[in-house]
């Protein structure tokens, strides 16, 4: 990235990945997709047990812990969520760069 590129902010990329259908709701619908993923979002009112677990099955991919759920609610439309995946995409790379400052696990 240059440095006169500026980063969009995710909120504004979100509509385009629910177009785009590279989200994923759900630890099971992520876990099928492990080979597809790019990174996978966690809100911040999970549960640290559960963060725990997300942060073990998910160690080869980085996790973000950004929003709560209330707010994905707002943002993506899915009601009681927690955990969201992305697929492999340009877009999910933008989305990965605008919350990469969040990021609570980097890949070894």
């Amino acid at each position: 990235m240059t440095k006169n590129q500026t980063v969009a902010s995710p909120e504004a990329l979100f509509g385009f990945a629910m177009r785009a259908r590279i989200l994923l709701v759900g630890r099971d619908n992520i876990a099928r997709a492990k080979g597809r993923l790019h990174f996978v979002l966690v809100t911040e009112d999970l549960s640290e047990n559960s963060r725990d677990e997300i942060l073990e099955d998910f160690r080869h991919y980085p996790v973000v812990a950004c929003y709560t759920s209330a707010e994905l609610e707002k943002l993506l439309g899915v009601r009681n969520t927690k955990v969201v995946g992305f697929k492999k995409s340009t877009l999910a790379q933008s989305i990965y760069l605008a919350l990469k400052e969040h990021r609570i696990h980097t890949p070894a």
